[in-house]
């Protein structure tokens, strides 16, 4: 049973909203948008050297794009997998640990891949 202002602020039984929701269709749009880019990138990388793509993907522009990219995907991977975790596991004490993990992970692989991108821009990466 809804209330008219719960239907006026989208708010389902669990008071939650829609932000999720919202949140999972607007990263994911950013991420359709970001690998255009990506895969541009990719098409004109091919055949050149080490040095060659290092260099593309060192300018500030594609690189603050590869980053965006990066970013955008842990969070659109950390929501995801939340609500995959809210849905199917049971056992509180499991809930908790897993959502605490996933965040962790989704984290990490966040940092490293933006880490990488930036050490690439400021050309610390050697020929390797």
């Amino acid at each position: 049973m809804r209330t008219p202002l719960s239907r006026v602020r989208y708010l389902g039984s669990a008071h939650g909203g829609t932000a999720d929701f919202w949140r999972v269709r607007i990263t994911g749009a950013a991420i359709f948008l970001l690998s255009i880019v990506f895969v541009i990138v990719l098409i004109a990388a091919i055949g050149r050297p080490y040095a060659g793509v290092a260099a593309l993907i060192g300018s500030p522009l594609i690189a603050a794009i590869f980053a965006l990219l990066i970013a955008v995907t842990a969070i659109h991977m950390r929501i995801g997998m939340q609500e995959i975790i809210e849905d199917y596991v049971h056992g509180e004490r499991s809930k908790i640990l897993l959502t605490v993990g996933n965040t962790f992970f989704s984290a990490a692989v966040g940092v490293v891949g933006v880490i990488a991108v930036v050490k690439l821009a400021a050309g610390v990466i050697g020929n390797g």
